[in-house]
């Protein structure tokens, strides 16, 4: 098994973007660093020339994550035909943004809009499923021809109704039946939801598609002692993962991402001490 430790640039920006010279060299400082792999978040479409990323990917050796960014507008299940295709719209233009800058997973929480909770009957809840479902299986056909993977995360219950656990993913996934649909986890939103987060890792074994990493403050992974940490390596050796563990956190500078994730402090001396920090510990962790 061999784990690719990733970083994502949200812990030094937002958004991210190909004609921002200094967006571009967050991959050279991550290469630097000693990362294996490089994610960031697709806030627009429009910002990202997937040739320019592509150039500068291929010389600093660095993989590619490209992880969704989920507005009230781009909701899979809403009520609205026009939002839906709108999200379907934007999966599919971030599908062909992978396909040509040699990413190969799309990842994150592509069902619905992020910060979507409330309390729905039943009957409610089974047509959101529903229309995530059929949003889904479509996306999955489009990635298929561009021969890319989607990867979708659970996230924690402030942060959707639909989608908590990884046994509620399984399930989504399992309706969606694609095979290039599979688990992203992460260790903040199982911190919250899962009452083992090492069988939560488990029930994804052969659908793991991408992992994010960071402690239950949002802090640099190894910073805090909420986290099972040992069993998370095992249930990731257990299921023979090998791919991208990434460092997801956030930096309080940029409002607009900081309020959408909840950044209210400092959450290390550094933006670069929380990934070098977070960087070692995993690799210690994991390696």
């Amino acid at each position: 098994m061999s784990i690719k430790i990733g970083v994502n640039a949200w812990i030094w920006t937002s958004p991210f973007t190909t004609s921002d010279p200094e967006s571009l060299a967050l991959l050279d400082k991550a290469k630097k660093m000693g990362f294996d792999s490089f994610e960031f978040g697709l806030e627009d479409p429009s910002h990202v020339d997937p040739a320019k990323l592509k150039e500068r990917a291929q010389a600093t050796g660095l993989r590619l994550v490209i992880c969704g960014a989920f507005g009230p507008d781009r909701d899979l299940t809403h009520e609205d035909a026009s939002i839906r295709e709108n999200s379907l719209n934007y999966i599919t233009k971030a599908l062909e943004i992978c396909a040509k800058s040699g990413c190969p997973t799309l990842a994150g929480p592509s069902y619905s809009a992020v910060g979507k909770r409330r309390h729905v009957t039943p009957e409610q809840k089974k047509v959101e499923w529903d229309l995530a479902v059929k949003g889904l299986k479509e996306a999955a056909k489009r990635a298929a021809n561009l021969g890319v993977r989607i990867a979708v995360e659970p996230l924690n219950r402030f942060e959707t109704d639909l989608v908590n656990t990884s046994e509620q993913c399984e399930k989504l996934l399992n309706d969606i039946g694609e095979k290039n649909v599979g688990f992203h986890l992460d260790t903040f939103h199982m911190n919250i939801e899962e009452k083992d987060t090492y069988e939560a890792i488990k029930r994804a074994k052969g659908r793991l598609f991408h992992f994010h990493t960071c402690e239950n403050d949002r802090g640099a992974p190894g910073s805090g002692k909420n986290i099972d940490w040992e069993g998370t390596a095992k249930a990731l050796k257990e299921i023979g993962y090998d791919s991208d563990a990434v460092i997801e956190s956030f930096t309080p500078k940029t409002k607009s991402i900081a309020a959408a994730a909840a950044i209210w402090r400092v959450l290390a001396p550094t933006q670069d001490s929380l990934a070098s920090d977070g960087l070692a510990f995993l690799k210690k962790i994991l390696g």
